[in-house]
């Protein structure tokens, strides 16, 4: 059987895994990246993932560093504002609109905000720019065997990878983290979310809004122009009954139901893509380590889509990930050097993770009182100017 030797394996070639093969790629090891589904790279095919990422701020110098970020800067769209608008009364208008700008805490926008087969095409085109990376579409990790040197992988075409570093990137089902033995906290919402673009007749003014009313948050978020008109992504969060019913609706009777809930706030609506249904939990491994083995993005962590954290939190993964194997290239994989990840990572995802989980809730809420009650913590909270300016570090991930 054929034996390769590498110093990482990437297990996973969704948008963290490919970011991680560019990273490490582009800092000079040799890397090796599996994934058993080839990337879907544009947007008009078939099963085109129909969501977009923000990239927050931080995130972009891991970018930068992985050649990636001068592919993708001309495709973004930038968040100055994000706008928080609660429609929670007894008819679905808004009642109370908060914007958080940019500009009171940073010269740059929040972040900037891409389609994920965009994001997909765009990485993958890098990976053919490095000759130490090896990109494997269509392959898929069978099994997993770590000692204290290496980790052994088989793959499905045969091959035996021994790998220094074993990186699961491989989604909220890791099959890596279930070769490995950790266990993990699964919380269900009993939500599910749509995800689609829209064109509307105003600009949206690189707003990224929030409409609060129940079963979560209705969320438009800029796009770059759609044949010469406004364009924006929505992920709208409901109970999952109400999102299959949604999902199952002819066009125009969608189309309806979207501008509702919408609040008028963008004026109508037009669908522009199709309509793609996504499970909604939060979930965190009990550790993100094993023996030559590091878990990073959905392997480690799932949250629900609310405030641009997702990815963003996986490529804080990354970023802590490739700081250490830069810093002792000889420890690439080592006990010292998984433990110190660990350390450093866990309890801040950990803390995200629970707030997400809160805020989910509250936008979850049905009954008229505790809308209200949401409403006026709103209030409560942006009225505060340093308060305000804390949640907004905060949600960037900035000190």
């Amino acid at each position: 059987m054929n034996r390769i030797s590498t110093d990482i394996l990437i297990s996973g070639g969704g948008v963290a895994g490919l970011t991680a093969a560019a990273a490490f790629g582009s800092a000079g090891f040799n890397v090796i990246c599996v994934d058993p589904a080839p990337p879907i790279t544009d947007g008009d095919a078939a099963g085109a993932d129909m969501r977009t990422t923000a990239f927050l701020q931080p995130s972009i110098k891991v970018l930068q560093d992985a050649g990636l970020w001068d592919r993708l800067a001309p495709h973004a769209a930038d968040l100055q504002i994000m706008r928080i608008v609660d429609a929670g009364g007894a008819q679905p208008d808004p009642r109370i609109v908060k914007d958080f700008n940019a500009a009171d805490i940073s010269d740059l926008p929040f972040g900037w905000n891409l389609p994920n087969w965009l994001l997909r095409r765009e990485m993958v085109a890098r990976l053919t720019d490095l000759p130490n990376v090896d990109f494997r579409p269509g392959v898929a990790t069978q099994s997993v065997l770590t000692r204290a040197t290496e980790a052994l992988v088989t793959l499905s075409d045969g091959s035996r990878v021994s790998a220094r570093l074993l990186i699961a990137a491989d989604g909220r089902n890791s099959p890596v983290r279930q070769a490995v033995g950790i266990p993990v906290k699964t919380l269900r919402y009993g939500q599910k979310a749509l995800a689609f673009a829209v064109t509307h007749p105003g600009p949206h003014g690189n707003v990224s809004t929030e409409v609060h009313r129940s079963g979560g948050p209705f969320t438009l978020v800029p796009l770059p122009d759609r044949d010469d008109q406004p364009c924006s992504a929505i992920v709208w969060m409901e109970r999952g009954p109400e999102v299959l019913r949604l999902a199952a609706l002819p066009e125009a009777e969608f189309e309806a139901q979207m501008n509702a809930r919408s609040a008028g706030l963008y004026g109508p609506l037009k669908l522009v893509t199709p309509r793609s249904v996504w499970p909604i939990i939060s979930q965190i491994a009990d550790r993100f380590y094993a023996e030559r083995t590091a878990l990073i993005a959905e392997a480690a962590h799932v949250v629900p889509p609310i405030g641009a954290q997702g990815l963003n939190m996986s490529l804080g993964d990354l970023r802590i990930l490739l700081e250490l194997a830069q810093a002792d290239r000889a420890g690439l994989g080592s006990r010292k050097m998984l433990e110190t990840y660990n350390r450093r990572r866990w309890p801040e995802v950990k803390a995200r993770v629970t707030g997400i989980d809160l805020l989910n809730r509250a936008s979850m809420m049905g009954a008229q009182g505790l809308r209200d009650m949401r409403a006026g913590a709103l209030n409560a909270l942006y009225s505060v100017a340093p308060v305000r300016k804390t949640l907004m570090k905060a949600g960037l991930g900035m000190r």
